[in-house]
């Protein structure tokens, strides 16, 4: 039987990093994973060029039925701290948007580094490797899958992997979410959770494009690859930023941000003007100095001409601003201020950068990581019921839970 003192399951973000820290304590590490690459959602984040930390990060910024969660580690391991790891293997690094890093080449760059300090601590990553099975005595009757009702003992955990047994004294469970199961995500961590009596709360798709209704999917399927910097509000909170249109519905940095808080069934609600404090009197205004002016042409002040002639010809705005009374032109200006549209769905998993929810973080020490009634089991990550918004902010958390569970175990 090998033995370590430490086993992570999971050689991404979150599982690197708390190989790596565990490693340099002087703990003997083994990190597994089912994929045959580390890093995969690393190396295609960020268009390939991996956000990896937003220098704003603070608490506020994250999604958890327990808000106070991710204050500590947090706090313990800032984006600096990242920062000045990244530099110090000389990567190079833009701000993209304040407070936004990614790297100045290529988001291979953050998973080398990772890499690196895995074997600078003596750290061994284990890829094509599956755990079928986790329990606290050595694997009998039931190998082949991962299932035991018992909590461990002072001896550890045993692991069956690929048909050999391992003991570790502690096991980090680092293996994700549901997201992008192209990837290789899966319910992994949170079958390891059940196992060992903990609740897993609900878990959907979140930074994921939205659907939509066939009435407006019939006149902005059209226009499939028109962007425009909007204002998205939906569940009480609202982002500003770009909404792509594409040929199944609406993304963009701005939808995105809200599908985390948007909750089926609800709407959303667009403001095609953030820019614009009061477009009824610019379009009062627009009409007194111009009034042969179309509205389509108005429109074309803001939009792509794509774009304006659509809104125009869906919501019937048609001929000169003279012709519009101030009751109309108020009736423009409302539709441009706060479009609503209902949701059919979202893409799911399929294309969501995180999953909401999780196990839940009241069965876990803030501190440590370690869960309250299993001693010597971890949970880090994108498994635990803590998801940041769009730009960094996940990774942000990755590192430093990862980190923090590393300097425990």
């Amino acid at each position: 039987m090998q033995q370590y003192d430490v086993v992570v399951i999971g050689a991404g973000a979150a599982g690197l990093m708390c190989a790596a820290s565990a490693g340099y304590r002087g703990r003997s590490v083994l990190v597994l994973d089912h994929a045959n690459k580390a890093g995969k959602k690393i190396l295609m984040s960020g268009g390939g060029r991996c956000n990896f930390t937003n220098l704003n990060t603070m608490p506020d910024h994250f999604v958890s039925a327990n808000p106070h969660f991710c204050k500590s580690a947090l706090h313990r391991y800032s984006p600096w701290h990242f920062v000045e790891l990244v530099e110090r293997h000389g990567v190079g690094h833009v701000e993209k948007a304040p407070g936004q890093l990614f790297c100045d080449t290529s988001s291979k760059a953050i998973l080398q580094v990772l890499l690196t300090e895995c074997e600078w601590a003596g750290a061994e990553v284990r890829l094509k490797t599956s755990v079928t099975h986790i329990n606290n005595r050595p694997v009998g009757e039931g190998a082949g899958r991962v299932a035991s009702s018992q909590a461990p003992e002072a001896d550890g955990f045993v692991l069956r992997a690929e048909g050999e047994s391992i003991h570790c004294d502690k096991l980090v469970i680092a293996s994700g979410g549901l997201s992008i199961p192209t990837l290789g995500a899966g319910p992994f961590a949170y079958r390891v959770a059940e196992q060992f009596g903990l609740r897993v709360l609900p878990t959907r798709a979140g930074l994921v494009p939205f659907t939509l209704q066939p009435a407006d999917k019939q006149w902005l399927a059209e226009l499939s690859g028109v962007s425009a910097d909007v204002r998205a509000e939906a569940g009480g909170r609202a982002f500003a930023g770009p909404l792509l249109i594409t040929h199944r519905g609406l993304s963009g940095p701005a939808m995105l941000q809200v599908s985390s808080f948007w909750t089926p069934g609800d709407t959303v609600t667009v403001d095609w003007l953030p820019a614009l404090a009061d477009p009824l009197a610019a379009l009062r205004q627009a009409r007194h100095e111009q009034p042969g002016t179309v509205v389509e042409k108005w429109l074309r002040g803001f939009f792509s001409q794509r774009l304006a002639g659509a809104l125009a010809a869906h919501f019937g705005w048609s001929g000169p601003l003279q012709h519009y009374s101030n009751e109309a032109l108020a009736e423009i200006a409302s539709v441009l201020k706060s479009w609503r549209f209902k949701p059919s769905g979202t893409e799911g998993y399929r294309t969501a950068e995180v999953t909401l929810g999780g196990v839940d973080t009241d069965s876990v020490s803030s501190k440590t990581f370690e869960v309250n009634s299993v001693p010597g089991l971890y949970f880090i990550g994108e498994a635990l019921d803590v998801t940041g918004e769009l730009g960094g902010f996940n990774f942000q958390w990755a590192w430093a839970s990862g980190w923090c569970a590393g300097q425990a175990v």
